[in-house]
């Protein structure tokens, strides 16, 4: 008899734990029709955003951003009704409240992803780069391929691609390099002192204003800079395309181009004189001398 004792009490439970759902029925398949409407409801929601938010004024990943916001919304007031229509004992204030500290621990938890997170819809929103610049941020540069919500792919000019979180790029400052089309190179170009400033200063301006990169529309300005240690040193500046190539092509014709002008101009370009000075006089070898004078 006390073998059947335990045995009752399980088939009893069981019994009543099968008459609860039995009882239950009709609000779970009220809750399983809300999810549906739900489901439904959150597709028609993510329509209607890609519909009135078209991608080409708005990113596409902020548009989706958007999207997948308003249905997790829609899903979480539909599970919250779901889960009130089968235990009706639970108010909405406890959802509520148990929503709320649940928040609280996962944003303790994920601080910086959701730093990463909220940067990023900053990033898309006010957009200050777009794909396809070239940017320097904290030592990495080059070129934007992709902007998604929690990071931003950039590939340097040497073909490797760094991952860079968002909130990196909100809390450094990032230099746009092709926010405009065209970008001013700067070089330092060196004439000996005999030479006559000004006439060194009108050639090196006409060979640069020759080269093919500078942009003709933007002044070319040449100023004298500097005494160097053995030359007047110019500042010469101009005007070429934004990106890295362009910059390294033009600065390499205009390199060329200015040495090519002073040489035919018969201008000279130093390169440094050394003067030594000795505390004593030193003994100077006549050529041709013999080492011991002797026989003479």
């Amino acid at each position: 008899m006390d073998d059947i004792q335990p045995i009752e009490i399980i088939l009893t439970n069981l019994t009543d734990m099968l008459r609860g759902l039995i009882a239950l029925l009709p609000q779970i398949g009220l809750a399983v029709v809300i999810l549906i409407i739900t489901w439904a409801v959150s597709k028609l929601a993510s329509s209607l955003v890609h519909r009135l938010l078209p991608q080409n004024r708005m990113r596409a990943s902020l548009v989706e951003l958007m999207s997948n916001l308003l249905s997790i919304g829609i899903w979480l007031g539909g599970i919250v009704i779901a889960a009130i229509v089968v235990f009706p004992t639970i108010t909405p204030g406890d959802m509520i409240a148990a929503l709320g500290i649940g928040s609280l621990a996962i944003g303790f938890a994920f601080k910086d992803v959701f730093e990463n997170f909220m940067a990023g819809i900053l990033i898309l929103y006010r957009r200050p780069m777009r794909i396809g610049d070239y940017i320097e941020c904290d030592g990495v540069e080059g070129k934007v391929e992709k902007i998604s919500i929690r990071d931003t792919h950039v590939r340097r000019t040497d073909g490797q691609l760094v991952v860079m979180p968002n909130g990196m790029l909100f809390r450094n400052p990032v230099e746009i390099r092709t926010d405009r089309d065209i970008r001013r190179v700067t070089i330092t170009a060196g004439v000996a002192y005999d030479e006559d400033v000004d006439t060194s200063r009108d050639v090196i301006s006409d060979a640069v204003k020759g080269c093919d990169t500078v942009r003709g529309d933007q002044p070319v300005q040449i100023f004298a800079q500097a005494f160097g240690a053995s030359s007047i040193d110019f500042e010469v500046t101009w005007w070429t395309g934004s990106t890295p190539l362009d910059v390294r092509r033009s600065r390499d014709e205009v390199v060329a181009a200015v040495k090519r002008a002073l040489d035919e101009a018969g201008i000279e370009i130093p390169f440094p004189y050394r003067t030594l000075t000795f505390k004593e006089p030193l003994p100077l070898a006549r050529a041709g001398a013999t080492g011991s004078g002797d026989g003479n």
